[in-house]
């Protein structure tokens, strides 16, 4: 299965998004209208302290309208890549430093309508500093151990998406150096 996209007309660009309206050709040769939002991508850290906790990020989110609590996870600045990226977010939002990283893989939290992709790690953190948060960013840092984790997963606590892959990942071996 594949789509043309004959024409894309972009309707609002914003400082994190832009929309773009598509009208694709289909492999049946019918045309059908898609709507996209443009996001640069992200990454995720489920990161591991050097006491065998995780570490979470307690913070608003607007789009859930609540306080959530997910892994360490930021965009990808322009021409940034993705591990320098998880390295930064895990020292801004937490304030370790990262002494080994591992691409456990990628997700697509909702590929229908958005091109964000977020590349997932699990990281082991070494020395701790000072965190160096973004002027707008209100985040609160909390520590878990694997049963109060799987405990909280059980109980509909956490409910974002790259949290619970994330974890999902992190249970099904995918930190283990390859």
């Amino acid at each position: 299965m594949n789509e043309k996209t004959l024409t894309s007309e972009t309707v609002f660009t914003g400082s994190l998004i832009q929309v773009d309206v598509l009208q694709v050709e289909l492999e049946t040769g019918q045309t059908a209208r898609r709507e996209l939002v443009r996001h640069p991508g992200a990454v995720c850290v489920l990161l591991r302290t050097p006491d065998g906790r995780f570490a979470f990020v307690r913070q608003f989110r607007v789009g859930a309208q609540k306080e959530m609590l997910e892994v360490v996870a930021g965009l990808l600045n322009s021409g940034e890549e993705p591990e320098q990226a998880a390295h930064r977010e895990v020292r801004e939002e937490t304030g370790f430093l990262l002494k080994r990283l591992t691409r456990m893989g990628n997700l697509y939290p909702t590929p229908g309508y958005v091109s964000e992709r977020i590349v997932c790690y699990y990281g082991e953190a070494g020395e701790q500093g000072s965190r160096q948060l973004d002027p707008d960013e209100r985040v609160e840092v909390e520590f878990f151990g694997e049963t109060e984790m799987k405990a909280r997963i059980r109980q509909g606590e956490i409910e974002d998406a790259k949290t619970l892959a994330a974890w999902a990942l992190y249970q099904n071996g995918a930190a283990e150096e390859k």
